[in-house]
């Protein structure tokens, strides 16, 4: 089975976006606004994920699996609230959200999924 590699950086050699067989997994994102509070850091994050889903021809209904970084595991209330209102409540993926030192310490969310084509 091939991969398929999108935008792909040399400078930090990663990919946006892989694709193998019929799974698509995108990289970490995070938020463009650092001001904000973890609720508009996650929106922010949310519109990239649905954005590269759709260019792949995805979307959130068919997200496999979502790992969660939060600068302060103490802001898990607001990021689950966001979390709610963004995920397909009929089709929630498997998800893992962790307390983690992120490579800006402005950034209070970075998040990854996995999902099906």
């Amino acid at each position: 089975m091939e991969i398929h590699r999108f935008d792909v950086s040399s400078a930090l050699s990663i990919s946006t976006a892989v694709i193998h067989g019929d799974v698509l997994y995108l990289s970490g994102f995070g938020p463009d606004d650092l001001s904000l509070p973890v609720r508009g850091q996650a929106m922010q994050i949310f519109a990239k994920i649905d954005h590269h889903l759709g260019l792949h021809g995805t979307n959130k209904s068919r997200l496999l699996q979502v790992t969660a970084w939060l600068r302060d595991i103490e802001s898990f209330k607001e990021w689950a609230a966001a979390w709610n209102d963004w995920v397909d409540a009929e089709n929630p993926p498997v998800r893992a959200t962790v307390g983690a030192q992120l490579a800006d310490p402005s950034m209070l969310v970075e998040v990854m999924v996995t999902a099906a084509l």
